[in-house]
C-alpha cells in the first residue's frame, strides 16, 4: 500500500484519471511474463518446396496485418491523445462522408484481392495430385491408421506404440510421447507421395505438419492430397479431427529415406504379407495363445475396454465377467470377426486381425481376464471365416 501511495504521488498528477493508473498497471504487471516467456514465432520445419511457399505466404500475410494494424490503431490512438478534451477539444458533429467511406473500403478490398493470389495458388496446389509417383491409401479407424500402396500388394496398420505404463503416468514420457508407432509410413526421398484418404467410422483427418499436408478422412468418400519430401527424416503427425474416446492415441509417422532403404524395405514388406499368419499345422498351447493375446488385446483392445477388461459401462461393456467372454464361444467369435449391430462402438475385427491374433485375443480374454478354459486355434478362425 506505501508503494502505491508513492506511485500515485509520484506519477497521479500527470495522469489525468484513475483509468491510466489502472492501464499502466496492467502493462506493468505484464513486463515480467513477456520478458520471460519462450516465443516461438514460426510453424514446425518443412521439407516441400509447396511447404515452404505455404509459410513464406503466411508470414507475407501476417506482416500485412501488423503493418495495417499499426497504421490503423497508430492513428486511432493518435486522434484520441491529440483531440482529448482535456486539451480544449470538442467533438466534431457530422452526419457521414463518402469520400472517405469509398476510401475505407476500396483499400481493404484491393488488399484482400493481392492476399488472394498467392493464398489461391498455393491452395489450388495443395490439391494437385497428378504425375504422383506412388499412392498410399489411408483409412481411419478408431483409433489407428490402415494403410494401403497401391499397386504393391502391401497393407498394414499402425497403432500408437507408446507404452502404457506412460500413458497412465508410472513411467517418464519419452521424447515422442503419443508420437510413435509400430508400423509407421515408408516413402522414398524426392518423389511425389499420393495420399489417399477415407474412414471407417467416424471423419478423421491425415495430418502431418512437417510435409505440410492435412486432409480430412470421410466414411463414404476418397479424399486426396499429395507431397514431395526433399529430405530424408522421420516426421510425425496425428489425427486432427476430434474422433472419440483415444483421439489423441492415434498418431502418424512417415519415414522419408533413399529410394535403395525403399526398395529394401518394400520387399521386407512383400515377403512378410506373403507369409502365412500361422503354421496350419501346429496346434497352439493355450499359455501360447495367452501370451500372444496380451500383446494384441494391450494394441488394439485395452483403450476402450480398459486394464484388466473392467470396461466403461454402457458404451463398452466389460469384458472381465461380462456375458460375451464367458458365454457361448460362436457369439465371442462372431463379434470379434464381425462387430456388433446393437453397439456401433464396437468394430468389426476381422479385416483388421490375422487368425492368430483373433484366436490369440480370444484366449487371452477367456483364460487370463476371465477363467473359462476354453479358446479356439487360428485354423478354426480361417474355417469360420471361410463359413
Amino acid at each position: 500500500m506505501a508503494d502505491y501511495k508513492l506511485f500515485k504521488s509520484t506519477f497521479g498528477g500527470r495522469m489525468k484519471s484513475s483509468f491510466g493508473l489502472r492501464v499502466l498497471g496492467i502493462v506493468l504487471a505484464l513486463v515480467p511474463s513477456l520478458v520471460m516467456a519462450e516465443w516461438n514465432l514460426n510453424f514446425t520445419p518443412v521439407v516441400t518446396l509447396l511447404g515452404a511457399e505455404i509459410q513464406a505466404v503466411h508470414t507475407l500475410v501476417m506482416w500485412i496485418i501488423v503493418g495495417i494494424s499499426v497504421v490503423v490503431f497508430g492513428a486511432m490512438f493518435w486522434s484520441i491523445l491529440k483531440h482529448r478534451k482535456s486539451v480544449g477539444h470538442k467533438a466534431a458533429n457530422f452526419h457521414e462522408n463518402t469520400t472517405i467511406e469509398i476510401i475505407w473500403t476500396v483499400i481493404p478490398v484491393i488488399i484482400l484481392i493481392a492476399m488472394a493470389f498467392p493464398a489461391t495458388r498455393l491452395l489450388l496446389a495443395t490439391r494437385d495430385s497428378s504425375a504422383s509417383d506412388m499412392t498410399i491409401k489411408a483409412t481411419g479407424y478408431q483409433w489407428r491408421w490402415g494403410y494401403e500402396y497401391i499397386g504393391e500388394g502391401v497393407k498394414f496398420y499402425s497403432t500408437l506404440a507408446t507404452p502404457r505404463n506412460q500413458i497412465d503416468g508410472s513411467a517418464e514420457k519419452s521424447g515422442t510421447y503419443l508420437l510413435e508407432v509400430d508400423n509407421p509410413v515408408v516413402v522414398p526421398v524426392g518423389k511425389k507421395v499420393r495420399i489417399l484418404t477415407t474412414a471407417n467410422d467416424v471423419i478423421h483427418s491425415w495430418s502431418v505438419p512437417g510435409l505440410a499436408v492435412k486432409q480430412d478422412a470421410i466414411p463414404g468418400f476418397i479424399r486426396d492430397i499429395a507431397f514431395k519430401a526433399e529430405t530424408i527424416g522421420t516426421y510425425r503427425g496425428q489425427c486432427t479431427e476430434l474422433c472419440g474416446k483415444e483421439h489423441g492415441f492415434m498418431p502418424i509417422v512417415v519415414e522419408v529415406v533413399s529410394e535403395e532403404d525403399y526398395q529394401t524395405w518394400m520387399q521386407a514388406k512383400l515377403a512378410e504379407s506373403g507369409a502365412p499368419s500361422f503354421d496350419s499345422n501346429k496346434s497352439y498351447s493355450v499359455a501360447e495363445l495367452v501370451s500372444a493375446g496380451e500383446q494384441v488385446y494391450n494394441a488394439n483392445c485395452i483403450a476402450c475396454h480398459q486394464e484388466g477388461g473392467v470396461g466403461m459401462a454402457p458404451t463398452f461393456p466389460a469384458i472381465k465377467g461380462g456375458k460375451i467372454a464367458t458365454g457361448d464361444m460362436a457369439g465371442h467369435l462372431d463379434i470379434i470377426l464381425n462387430g456388433s449391430a446393437k453397439n456401433p462402438m464396437m468394430a468389426a475385427w476381422g479385416p483388421i486381425l490375422s487368425d492368430l491374433d483373433i484366436a490369440a485375443v480370444i484366449a487371452y480374454q477367456r483364460n487370463e481376464i476371465n477363467s473359462s478354459g476354453d479358446y479356439l486355434q487360428p485354423s478354426e478362425i480361417a474355417s469360420a471365416r471361410a463359413q
